[in-house]
């Protein structure tokens, strides 16, 4: 068990950008007649990531499964769905101010790890995409686990996964109930909110040369 302290990322809303609004509103304009009909389309769409998306990116469910049951529930014509589910992966863009600090923790040496809530599809997209996700030593989506934060086994599991003690971990992810269960596992756990932020904390940690 390494006593390095290493740093965690999440993906999605801190090296990717997730704006689901923005992608409803895209996919699905005619469905979409104003800033509050997209947050509804969102809400009813996704169910916070702990229903129908909660399984697939959990890994129980295969994207036919998906759109069927979201169709099912919310109206919408599954080819409406299938178009939403298409359209993730090319929006899930870098954000280029957390990947350049993330490359200048690599630079300076740091142990590099990142857990992520990811689909299958999406998750392999990303590793295809973009070669700066190899400046990770290792990883874990939660499809390939069938695990999902902010549950408490995968936490456990990614501990033992990176071998490291979990009080050595710093995790990064923008979403609060997700920081306050690796804290409660142990981890030290920071909210992203933007890069410029997350620069401080580091730096507040000695993280950062």
């Amino acid at each position: 068990m390494s006593r390095e302290r290493a740093v965690v990322f999440d993906l999605g809303g801190v090296l990717f950008r997730w704006q689901p609004k923005e992608l409803l509103s895209r996919v699905l304009p005619h469905r979409v007649a104003d800033a509050a009909g997209a947050q509804a389309l969102v809400e009813a769409f996704f169910q916070s990531y702990q229903g129908d998306w909660g399984d697939f990116d959990r890994g129980t469910i295969e994207v036919e499964v998906l759109v069927s049951r979201i169709a099912a529930r919310t109206g919408l014509a599954e080819a409406d769905v299938q178009a939403v589910v298409d359209a993730v992966p090319a929006a899930l863009e870098p954000m280029p101010e957390t990947v350049a600090l993330l490359e200048r923790l690599h630079r300076d040496g740091r142990t590099l790890f990142y857990l992520s809530n990811m689909p299958a599809p999406m998750a392999q997209h990303l590793e295809d995409s973009h070669a700066f996700l190899r400046l990770f030593r290792r990883g874990v989506f939660s499809a390939r686990v069938r695990m999902i934060k902010p549950e408490r086994a995968i936490f456990d599991h990614a501990a033992g996964h990176f071998g490291h003690a979990p009080q050595q971990l710093v995790f990064i992810d923008d979403h609060p109930p997700n920081v306050a269960a690796a804290r409660a596992a142990g981890w030290d756990a920071v909210q992203f909110v933007d890069a410029g932020t997350l620069e401080a904390d580091l730096a507040r940690r000695d993280l950062l040369a």
